[in-house]
């Protein structure tokens, strides 16, 4: 498994090829921004972690320029923990998202994940079942038919289906949706979850919104 490595801190790029190198994986790093989306475009790569704050070409723009020629799998590792970051790389393509400071045997784990899965049909194009998100143009389909969605119910459902099959409690919906810590006494979470599915499924025969009885939601087929 290859594995290419774009970080500019000297420091923590020899931590993860150490690491990475101690794992299994085959590591190339590059410092910056313009020899690391040069490595990702010109070599094949079974997935890229990705810093976001590079020196001359920063990694949105690296992020951005991988997605409309490869997909290669990209997971994002940054020092940025704003929801709003969060919600831009996955738009931008990324598959997966990890904050600075990190454990490193969580980052395996999530490597090996976006691997697994692979990378969608179409450059930051999500499909589950008959529903189509298209992050970068901010439309969603369900069997060809355009949902008109809030901001808020785009951004509730794209962290639902980036990650279908996964189990999201209402905390944590809470924090990666609305930047907030869930009380509670309050039920946010659920009526956001009600008025979504009365757009994405109560139309249709197959439902793709599960609710997990004493644990949250889930977005999949066939459940």
């Amino acid at each position: 498994m290859r594995v290419l490595v774009i970080e500019d801190e000297a420091k923590t790029a020899g931590y993860l090829r150490k690491g990475l190198a101690e794992s299994g994986f085959r590591v190339d790093v590059a410092r910056t921004g313009v020899d690391g989306l040069h490595l990702a475009i010109t070599s094949d790569y079974d997935a890229v972690i990705l810093d976001l704050m590079l020196p001359g070409l920063d990694g949105w723009s690296v992020l951005r320029t991988i997605r409309q020629t490869k997909g290669t799998p990209v997971l994002c590792l940054t020092a940025r923990d704003r929801v709003e970051d969060r919600v831009r790389g996955f738009e931008l393509g990324a598959d997966d998202y990890l904050v600075k400071p990190f454990a490193f045997s969580e980052l395996v784990a999530r490597l090996r994940a976006i691997m697994r899965r692979g990378h969608a049909p179409e450059p930051g194009l999500l499909r589950i079942a008959d529903l189509e998100i298209d992050p970068v143009r901010r439309k969603v389909y369900r069997a060809g038919t355009r949902l008109e969605l809030t901001p808020q119910e785009f951004s509730l459902l794209y962290v639902l289906a980036s990650r279908a099959g996964e189990v999201f409690s209402r905390t944590r919906l809470a924090e990666q949706v609305w930047d907030m810590n869930f009380d509670s006494d309050t039920n946010v979470v659920d009526v956001a979850v009600r008025r979504l599915r009365a757009k994405v499924d109560d139309p249709y025969p197959v439902k793709l919104i599960h609710t997990v009885r004493g644990i949250g939601y889930v977005l999949e087929e066939g459940r």
